[in-house]
């Protein structure tokens, strides 16, 4: 296997789609999300399953040639760094001014084309949601892009990252900043939710984000 095949699947990938482990001093499996730890790593896609399926099959041993304990909630804990790199990108984003917040605000940006994702806090009202899945449906319509949602992170949790109390809403922007926001939040959402047969029955919606990223 060369560096970069996931020691589950055996398929090399692109370093964007995966997730480099090392050994830390103690002998326990670390996830590398910026590649940058020193020694020996191993590959893994980046899949929630994938991990969970390295850790139960031990296959960190082999990948990293040496006797490794990886914790049993090691796939939780990538998923948690994911999250926390995402949601530091979006701060920064906010800080470039790339993201609004709002109803009004995340429908006007939907609807002018400024938008390139929304995110909706989990205590989001239904109507609301509705409201801003309707701008975006209006736009498709129109040929022009389909924008994605995302609700990935816990209640309160946008407030912190966009500096701003109570968002319910909120909408990242196209530009450098925006894009950047954008591959972290599908990155997270590629993580959490695919699956061999998601990737079977041709993926989901966040296909047509990733593609956006890269455009």
């Amino acid at each position: 296997m060369n560096d970069r095949t996931c020691i589950v699947t055996g398929k090399a990938g692109s370093v964007d789609d995966m997730i480099r482990f090392v050994a830390g001093p103690d002998g326990t499996v670390v996830p590398d999300l910026k590649r940058n730890l020193p020694g020996r790593g191993c590959w893994v896609t980046a899949r929630r399953d994938l991990v969970d399926k390295a850790v139960a099959k031990k296959l960190f041993r082999r990948g990293l040639k040496q006797e490794v304990s990886a914790d049993l909630e090691l796939g939780a804990l990538v998923d948690h760094l994911i999250a926390r790199r995402a949601l530091g990108q979006l701060g920064l984003t906010r800080k470039a001014g790339g993201a609004v917040t709002g109803h009004a605000q995340v429908e006007k940006a939907v609807r002018s084309g400024m938008a390139i994702a929304v995110l909706h806090d989990p205590s989001a009202a239904a109507d609301g949601v509705r409201k801003i899945d309707q701008a975006r449906t209006f736009v498709r319509r129109m040929e022009g892009p389909d924008i994605p949602a995302f609700k990935s992170f816990a209640e309160g949790e946008l407030d912190l990252a966009l500096g701003a109390g109570n968002v319910i809403h909120a909408a990242i922007l196209d530009g450098q900043p925006g894009r950047a926001a954008l591959r972290h939040l599908v990155f997270l959402d590629h993580f959490r939710h695919s699956s061999a047969e998601n990737d079977r029955s041709g993926g989901s919606s966040e296909k047509t984000a990733k593609d956006m990223t890269t455009e």
